[in-house]
């Protein structure tokens, strides 16, 4: 074909080639399902032979939707929420979305502008465990639907969460189970909703069972590399760190002050990101689905883009795995 047609090829052109008008061509183009047969193969005949395609901008405009969607996460150095994005990726992306993604940097100030800047842009958002307080969060939820929220549960809307609560109690037993009597956990972010529900386990759990102390730490390696003198000098026998992250940093803080792990101290994560099996020793952590959440937050924002839903609200149980970070209690 010359190129100058397939320079110049546009919806006009093709509606006086068919025969139809603009409208018309529109619609068969849009994908609209009220186009009499005949019609829309005398579109897309011509179409095919001016060499059209709309313009993706055009056809947005047209139908309302960007085909691509949000994910708002708070710090995307962290292997979980790359997985995360991951899954998500791969199963919006097999239904023709794109996706965009932003970090607040647990920031919780940032979080706000990030998450309503990007549902202008997209059809969805995905929160992923969003810092956010409950009353700015329920304030917002108006404005970004349709909302995913990971990590993160709120009356009426869609979330996928993990059971904190139930993976804390299957540390603290296998810890129990090993003779530690005195446990030291290294908190995550004070704004995190994870970092509350499984300190409230770790109170709720101790009682008479086992000393409790905590340790304001973080969410990264830094953070627990950080504290590990903090921890050899506690007196604990055991650490619960926040994620795996921290596990991580307090695993080599406490190298570099020669103390032996599980021999001194036993030292736990949460998550079990892809490296946790690669530490030395291997990290006794919990195993949270994370490309599951992925996949799963693809499926309730496509529900609610294709149509009226009821919110459901997915809860996945964490799976202790035992490696060799763990030992007995020596005291």
């Amino acid at each position: 074909m010359d190129e100058q047609v397939r320079a110049t090829a546009n919806i006009r052109r093709v509606a006086e080639a068919a025969g139809v008008s603009r409208a018309t061509v529109s619609r068969v183009m849009n994908g609209h399902a009220t186009v009499a047969p005949e019609l829309a193969e005398r579109v897309l005949t011509a179409a095919r032979a001016l060499d059209y395609a709309p313009s993706q901008v055009a056809r947005s405009l047209a139908l309302g939707r960007t085909a691509t969607i949000a994910l708002i996460v708070p710090d995307l150095s962290n292997p979980m929420f790359q997985d995360v994005l991951r899954g998500l990726s791969l199963a919006a992306g097999a239904d023709g979305h794109r996706l965009l993604i932003a970090e607040s940097n647990e920031q919780v100030e940032d979080e706000e502008v990030l998450a309503l800047e990007a549902r202008r842009r997209c059809d969805g958002v995905v929160l992923a465990s969003p810092r956010l307080p409950t009353a700015d969060l329920e304030r917002l939820v108006p404005q970004l639907a349709p909302l995913v929220l990971i990590n993160r549960t709120l009356a009426g809307v869609p979330s996928l969460s993990v059971d904190y609560a139930a993976g804390i109690q299957d540390l603290v037993a296998h810890l129990l189970s090993l003779g530690h009597r005195r446990i030291v956990y290294l908190a995550g972010p004070p704004a995190s909703t994870s970092n509350s529900e499984r300190l409230d386990a770790l109170v709720r759990l101790s009682n008479n069972a086992f000393a409790l102390t905590q340790i304001a730490c973080g969410a990264t390696f830094e953070n627990g590399h950080a504290v590990a003198g903090e921890v050899a000098g506690s007196g604990a026998t055991a650490v619960i760190a926040y994620n795996d992250m921290v596990a991580f940093g307090a695993l080599s803080g406490l190298h570099e002050l020669g103390v032996d792990v599980p021999g001194q101290i036993s030292v736990t994560g949460f998550d079990d990101i892809p490296f946790a099996r690669f530490t030395t020793p291997p990290l006794t952590t919990a195993a949270v689905p994370r490309n599951t959440l992925g996949k799963q937050a693809w499926h309730q924002l496509h529900t609610q883009l294709t149509g009226p839903t009821a919110p459901e609200a997915v809860a996945f149980r964490p799976r202790l795995l035992v490696r060799g970070s763990t030992g007995r209690s020596t005291s």
